[in-house]
């Protein structure tokens, strides 16, 4: 299919999730977009595959969805960067390599979804109404009670893990057709919500508070500066000024959405920037270490045990072998 038929796809679902043309202005355009496929089970749920390439760093802002009135939206997102230009490259990243994550929202929220210049997201949305969901889940759905609230504007974000994310890419490299096909797509988009729940389900319990848009900005302008300071963890005075909010208020917020307190995300983020270091770019353990901030490289290596489960020079000899 080529490129415009794939942008009149994406027109199409937009014009029937209630989101015309004329709100996308030029954004399209900016946009490549390689595949795209709707699998349409409405009123229970719609599954779209697509990948997409940014031709420049632009930010889309989604309007409200009011195709179904009650129901969930998930983005599972697999991003690589493929950007040629190491100076523009730095500049968008400053050494944050964004993790293959999920995002989850109510269709009545308004976000914001950030695209970088060079590089390719493998995205699968799925948008499922919220009985359904309940139905799915069944008698463990009150573990999840703050995925249903109404009243509270909600917002999640959680990373991918490693089986999520070949889920996703096994879904992207299949065009499934003919007898049974939306059996396939709805197996498959259970299996990915499965996946997601259990890591959900493994989330500090916390009582969940409604979010303005504000905070929702300033939050993610407090992960995008953790993310970006990987060599300094961000003093509490930074995290203050970044966000306009009082310490325990950011806590409890950036958890709320995160499922991971600041100072643990940025560990997070460390471990997984220390495994592409040392399987991409075939840094040393040490060199590893040094980069990233640290000093102590046996704290650095019991810290990456605990992510890896083993300890960083086995990890990095595996990784040869599997090369």
């Amino acid at each position: 299919m080529s490129l415009a038929d794939n942008k009149k796809q994406m027109l199409h679902l937009a014009e029937k999730l209630g989101m015309p043309a004329s709100e996308f202005g030029n954004t399209l355009d900016l946009l490549r977009l390689n595949e795209i496929h709707i699998v349409d089970m409405l009123p229970e749920m719609l599954l779209m595959i697509r990948s997409i390439i940014a031709e420049e760093k632009f930010i889309y802002k989604r309007k409200p969805i009011d195709a179904v009135k009650k129901g969930l939206l998930f983005s599972f997102h697999n991003i690589f960067s493929h950007s040629t230009d190491d100076h523009q490259h730095q500049d968008d990243e400053k050494l944050f390599h964004i993790q293959p994550h999920i995002r989850i929202t109510p269709f009545n929220l308004e976000s914001e979804v950030v695209f970088l210049k060079g590089c390719t997201v493998t995205q699968i949305t799925i948008l499922i109404d919220l009985d359904f969901l309940k139905f799915f889940i069944g008698k463990d759905q009150e573990l999840f009670g703050y995925l249903f609230n109404d009243e509270k504007t909600l917002l999640i974000e959680e990373f991918m893990s490693p089986e999520m994310a070949d889920l996703v890419n096994e879904i992207a490299g299949i065009r499934e057709s003919g007898i049974l096909s939306q059996a396939y797509y709805k197996l498959k988009a259970l299996e990915l919500l499965y996946l997601l729940f259990n890591n959900l389900s493994k989330r500090q319990q916390i009582k969940h508070q409604n979010l303005r848009s504000d905070e929702i900005a300033a939050l993610y302008r407090v992960r995008d500066a953790v993310s970006s300071s990987l060599k300094r963890p961000l003093t509490h005075d930074e995290l203050v000024k970044i966000s306009g909010m009082n310490v325990l208020k950011l806590r409890k917020l950036f958890t709320q959405i995160f499922g991971k307190g600041i100072y643990e995300y940025s560990q997070y983020i460390r471990m997984q920037e220390a495994a592409i270091l040392i399987k991409d770019k075939h840094l040393s353990v040490s060199e590893t270490g040094y980069q990233l901030g640290f000093t102590n490289l046996s704290y650095f290596g019991r810290l990456f045990e605990q992510h890896f489960g083993m300890k960083p020079k086995k990890w990095s000899a595996q990784q040869r072998s599997k090369a």
